[in-house]
């Protein structure tokens, strides 16, 4: 959770992220685990893990990646961009959220 606190909280924290306030996830597909919380007010929320299964809540953003692709975005051996563009990343988000999010990342 310490490394989706760090990107998700560099992201929140950008001037452009102000009044965002948004449910998230992120499925770690190799660890069968969804961590949920909430982005806003310039912060990563209430994160807790969560089993995955069909009773996860759907997030207004929500991330797909494998934990050791979550590591490397978090140390700089990874960039976001690159990696959504190749597959690693998944982002799902209704397309204000994606607009807006854009310009984040």
């Amino acid at each position: 959770m310490t490394s989706l606190e760090g990107i998700l909280g560099d992201l929140a924290r950008n001037p452009a992220a102000a009044g965002l306030d948004r449910s998230l996830s992120c499925r770690l597909t190799d660890l069968d685990q969804v961590v949920l919380g909430r982005l806003s007010a310039g912060a990563v929320r209430d994160l807790h893990v969560v089993p995955d299964g069909p009773s996860v809540p759907k997030a207004d953003i929500r991330l797909t990646m494998a934990s050791d692709d979550l590591v490397a975005l978090t140390d700089g051996r990874l960039q976001f961009g690159p990696a959504w563009a190749s597959g690693r990343v998944r982002l799902e988000a209704g397309l204000r959220d994606l607009l807006r999010l854009r310009k984040l990342l």
